[in-house]
């Protein structure tokens, strides 16, 4: 028997066609890649996102993995075109045996008992080959997906904190909720699924069919060449179709696909639908999570309850509708499948029967035209994949965009003075317009200490927030020292995750003090019990009291010693006594101190030698303290 390929030289023509294959893929990517990105919303939003991933100049590693998954990829296509024609070699020798053994010819029996096995060393060796090159694509392509998750992280993370886009972004849009989803979650899935999409695997909870949509277009190319050579005329309504098995694939994918497209075309909006509302619900449990005290004093949990169970019956809902548009979809898809199964066999049959082909050509045919098939059919297949991936893709780029908008929004942005603090005409006004404090100048030297003071609304707290450069509608001019000389102190302590020690230096490094200086600090701001639990990590915030939380504020100040601090309500949980005592600590420790405290007690005037009020609707007035 002459076998279908000529098995000998076939190492040297496949490692050719690989490479020849891996050259043009790669330069057809960066083709449609570019077309896609002038091209498609959904395009220009993965450019967005991962540009910077594909950067040679920084990122020639990244690319090279990528080079090498692209020829797993070409190699598996190869692999599988080898192995139909190792099917079609090895039912030919049966069919060869089955007639030799009906014409009692022992010499062709032999010979197609020996063309059988040797289909079957043929099998071993693509088998191994196949098993060695699918454990190594697997191994490089979770690299590839780890380190860019690593970079995209960096890149999420990173802009998200860059420019105080953290805080200032929640006044571009309320629709960019949960951005600590879409760094952990959204992050992740954005990577494994334009992987999966490329070469085949999960996006969210759908399956897109290996070898994905690159090797898929690889796989049309490679068995749409078989398949016309193997395929016949057919003669329709008196018309002779040639090679009607590539002709009949073609146009059978084709109005299935357009049909799967309108049928799935709302898992886009659901699929966003879901990811939203699931954050929103998981916020709420969060929520209640840490504000579980409070929660219990008032004994809100009937209303908590009522507002966790409302969003949860909206994710529910949601799902339910995702459910009914998937059966839909996926019952369309099943059908067109099923008939498929059977397409290539039925068109063949009858040449099979007139003997114009044999078995291993019918089983070829019928192997090739599902590839061509499955190939073309790869984006009605993963449509619901792609549709999960465009809301991923929205919600990140959506994150991003508002970042940069946030970044971009006005700001009043310091100059540096050595001892001063100095504002001249600084405006502040409220989102719609309305003046809060208009032209406020005036100068702060060393050891000045005043007291903004004004009915709740007046502006007192959103000053500190315009001259700290967080509030976007404010201007003029600013002058304090810069860095860590000046501190801003809300008035709630922050406490970052970590040990104890992390929370008493924070913004510093708890490595520049020594436990000796931070017991004292302790001592100094009477938390002289904490001073064993340095190393001891715990939610701080739920371990200490409010009272706590604003000493440990006042010993931030003790061991950082800025030039100027901003206190916003500071001392509101803590007695006037320990007021008393710490205002007189600071002043005594850091006697040049310039002080800024936003306060409603008077009991704080004593501290400070001017008092600024403010009337909220613009005027303010600067008075002397007696004390």
């Amino acid at each position: 028997m002459t076998t279908s390929v000529d098995w000998g030289n076939e190492l040297l023509k496949s490692l050719w066609w690989i490479a020849e294959a891996s050259a043009i893929t790669a330069i057809v990517l960066l083709v449609v890649g570019a077309i896609l990105i002038r091209s498609t919303e959904w395009g220009r939003q993965f450019w967005r996102i991962s540009a910077g991933y594909f950067d040679p100049r920084t990122q020639w590693r990244d690319l090279l993995i990528v080079a090498v998954v692209l020829v797993m990829q070409v190699s598996s296509v190869r692999l599988t075109v080898l192995l139909t024609y190792q099917g079609n070699d090895l039912y030919t020798s049966l069919q060869n045996a089955f007639s030799a053994i009906a014409q009692g010819d022992k010499a062709a029996l032999n010979q197609a008992e020996n063309d059988f096995w040797f289909a079957m060393k043929v099998f071993f060796v693509l088998a191994t080959i196949h098993v060695v090159r699918s454990m190594f694509e697997f191994w490089i392509g979770q690299v590839l997906q780890i380190r860019w998750r690593i970079w995209l992280n960096n890149r999420a993370a990173g802009d998200w904190l860059r420019g105080d886009a953290y805080y200032r972004s929640r006044f571009v849009d309320s629709t960019i909720d949960n951005p600590d989803q879409r760094i952990q979650q959204d992050v992740d899935e954005f990577t494994r699924g334009a992987y999966s999409l490329a070469f085949g695997g999960m996006v969210g909870e759908y399956v897109v069919p290996a070898p994905g949509v690159i090797g898929s277009c690889l796989t049309i190319v490679s068995f749409t060449t078989i398949l016309w050579e193997l395929s016949g005329p057919l003669t329709v309504l008196g018309t002779t179709v040639p090679h009607a098995l590539v002709w009949g694939a073609l146009i059978y994918v084709t109005i299935a696909t357009v049909i799967a497209f309108w049928v799935g075309r709302p898992l886009i909006r659901l699929n966003f639908s879901l990811q939203a509302l699931t954050a929103s619900f998981r916020y709420a449990l969060i929520r209640l999570r840490d504000s579980a005290e409070r929660v219990a004093f008032y004994r809100g949990q009937e209303v908590e309850r009522a507002e966790v169970f409302r969003r949860f019956d909206r994710v529910i809902d949601n799902r339910w509708r995702l459910v009914y548009r998937d059966i839909k979809f996926n019952a369309w898809n099943l059908a067109v499948s099923q008939v498929a199964a059977v397409f290539a066999i039925v068109l063949q049959a009858p040449r099979l029967f007139a003997g114009q082909i044999k078995l291993g050509d019918l089983t070829q045919s019928a192997q090739a035209f599902s590839n061509v098939h499955d190939s073309l059919s790869i984006l009605r297949n993963s449509y619901d994949a792609f549709t999960y991936f465009r809301s991923t893709l929205v919600r990140l780029d959506g994150m991003l965009s508002a970042d940069e908008i946030a970044r971009d929004l006005p700001k009043i942005v310091p100059t540096d003075s050595d001892d001063s603090v100095t504002l001249s005409r600084v405006t502040v006004r409220l989102p719609d317009g309305t003046s809060l404090i208009d032209d406020l100048s005036l100068v702060l030297n060393e050891s000045d200490a005043i007291v903004v003071s004004g009915a709740s609304g007046s502006g007192k707290t959103t000053l500190l927030r315009s001259l700290a450069g967080l509030w976007p509608w404010c201007d003029g001019d600013v002058a304090h020292p810069p860095g860590s000389q000046t501190m801003f102190l809300s008035q709630m302590p922050y406490m970052p995750l970590g040990p104890l020690r992390t929370a008493l230096t924070y913004p510093a490094k708890d490595e520049e003090f020594s436990d000796d200086r931070l017991r004292q600090v302790l001592h100094d701001v009477f938390l002289p019990h904490l001073a064993d639990r340095f190393d001891e990590v715990q939610l701080w915030d739920h371990i200490l009291s409010p009272g706590e939380q604003q000493r440990v504020a006042f010993a931030r100040i003790l061991l950082n010693q800025p030039k100027v601090v901003f206190l916003d309500e500071a001392t509101s949980s803590i007695d006037q006594g320990l007021e008393y005592t710490l205002y007189s600590t600071v002043r005594e420790q850091l006697p040049g101190l310039i002080l800024v405290s936003v306060a409603h007690r008077s009991t704080v005037d004593v501290h400070h030698d001017k008092r600024l009020t403010l009337a909220g609707d613009g005027t303010w007035s600067l008075d002397d303290i007696a004390n």
